[in-house]
């Protein structure tokens, strides 16, 4: 019985060998990809080419199995498994109240008779916290049942400047844990040119801005200049110029200079309201024109990274400091300017604090905003627009936790058992991704078994 054979196709290489000839594309031009498939599939011209080619074999398994299908991929994405930390830490932070609920005990009791009871009992805190941040339905007019969205807004301006400004330092490889020093620097400079100087209306808000920026820049700058001058570790740098920036504040408010006359209490006279941003709804609400600037800086971050020369430097050095040296980018350079505009950033957050918000200087004008931006800008995937949308769930939280309290008595300490939560697993998306069984290698494990057997019944076909 005779056995059929394929004809190869014939063209001579350089060495003798037989080599199929490379395809053209349209306009008469040799198309190298299809040059590298033919080099992939014949190894260089020592073996016969196959009936399809590998890398024809390779791109169909990448379609099958890297791509997977559109709904595989957003199910297993960065932004799904964030929405999912999320949703893991307002669960179990729920699961904790109700545990600590003596009401939810007595309901418990008698849950067969009357199953409502418990549910509403479980889920009372949370109604509050979106009642006491989102929407107040029981409000007496329409400024009462807006005024909880508008605090959340509020709040969260400066903790979107300051994650913008950590987001920004990671995404240059850099930590920076010293956005509550940048912040009090930010709010020193803006809220001394607010009460020191009197200037005219509009360019006296500028000034300040100004000032804040430079302040915060400042301050990170000089961790910028030593990282890239001597070497020493960011996170160490800025975790002691949180310590001096903030003694130093409270010093400097016991000075005629700052401390506001006829008080003992360590506190600035108040900003003149030249300096003070303009508010959007009116005197019975706090949101300011400050939320706007925030708007204004996510902008700016997003351009920056994605759209300018320096981003991309920035970038590259965050991927690869050495690689990034060999193609000519100067390291130190990126360092220290990365350093700085992420602390102009923080220092906005003051800004928003002294010019927006509370409108005079003090002790806790940062609070706990540079801690809670780290957080923010982990849940944004350190990109500014994640970041935005992170600082405005944040801005609620604390917003709504004042009312959680205040209604059920629920210890607003719990919102920060939540935001630990929610750190927890934005650190550890294997976790997250094992308890919603969201494996994105599972699928291509299976793909990829299934490939290997059939290509092993061709070749078991092909030997026969």
């Amino acid at each position: 019985m005779s056995e059929k054979t394929t004809p190869e196709p014939q063209a001579t290489g350089h060495n003798g060998g037989q080599e199929p000839a490379p395809a053209q594309v349209p306009g008469g031009t040799t198309s190298e990809a299809v040059a590298s498939d033919v080099v992939l599939d014949t190894a260089g011209g020592q073996m016969p080419p196959s009936a399809v080619p590998a890398a024809t074999q390779l791109r169909g398994r990448d379609h099958r199995d890297g791509g997977g299908s559109v709904l595989h991929q957003v199910f297993t994405g960065n932004a799904m498994v964030s929405f999912l930390s999320v949703l893991l830490a307002i669960v179990l932070g729920g699961i904790l109240m109700a545990v600590t609920n003596p009401k939810v005990a007595v309901t418990a009791g008698y849950f067969f008779a009357q199953p409502g009871d418990l549910l509403t009992e479980v889920i009372r805190p949370y109604t509050a916290l979106v009642q006491g941040s989102i929407f107040n339905w029981a409000g007496a007019d329409l400024a009462a049942q807006l005024y909880p969205i508008t605090e959340t807004l509020t709040v969260a301006t400066p903790l979107v400047c300051a994650g913008l400004g950590v987001a920004l330092a990671f995404r240059a490889g850099l930590f920076n844990i010293g956005a509550q020093g940048q912040i009090i620097f930010g709010a020193l400079f803006g809220a001394y040119v607010g009460f020191a100087w009197h200037l005219p209306i509009g360019l006296h808000l500028l000034v300040v801005i100004l000032a804040g920026l430079i302040g915060g820049a400042v301050w990170g700058g000089v961790v910028g200049l030593l990282k890239a001058r001597t070497g020493a570790h960011e996170v160490i740098v800025t975790i002691m110029l949180n310590y001096i920036a903030n003694f130093l504040l409270l010093f400097l408010l016991t000075t005629p200079a700052f401390q506001r006359k006829g008080s003992t209490n360590p506190i600035s006279p108040f900003l003149d309201s030249t300096a003070l941003f303009p508010e959007l709804l009116g005197p019975q609400f706090r949101l300011h024109a400050g939320f706007l600037v925030a708007i204004a800086a996510t902008a700016f971050v997003w351009w920056l990274l994605n759209r300018s020369t320096i981003g991309f430097e920035f970038r590259a050095v965050g991927a690869n400091p050495s690689a990034a040296r060999t193609a000519g980018i100067n390291v130190a350079r990126s360092t220290i300017l990365v350093m700085a505009i992420a602390g102009a950033l923080a220092g906005l957050a003051g800004v928003a604090q002294v010019s927006g918000t509370e409108k005079y200087l003090s002790g806790g004008v940062a609070a706990s905003i540079g801690f809670d931006a780290i957080t923010v800008a982990l849940l944004g995937r350190s990109t500014p627009w994640g970041t935005f949308f992170a600082g405005l769930l944040f801005g609620a939280f604390r917003a709504g936790g004042v009312a959680m309290q205040a209604q059920t008595q629920t210890p607003i300490d719990i919102v920060l058992v939540i935001q630990s939560l929610i750190v927890l697993f934005i650190a550890a998306p294997p976790l997250v991704r094992a308890i919603f069984g969201l494996n994105p290698h599972k699928k291509n494990t299976t793909t990829s078994g299934t490939a290997g057997s059939r290509t092993g019944g061709v070749k078991s076909g092909a030997a026969a």
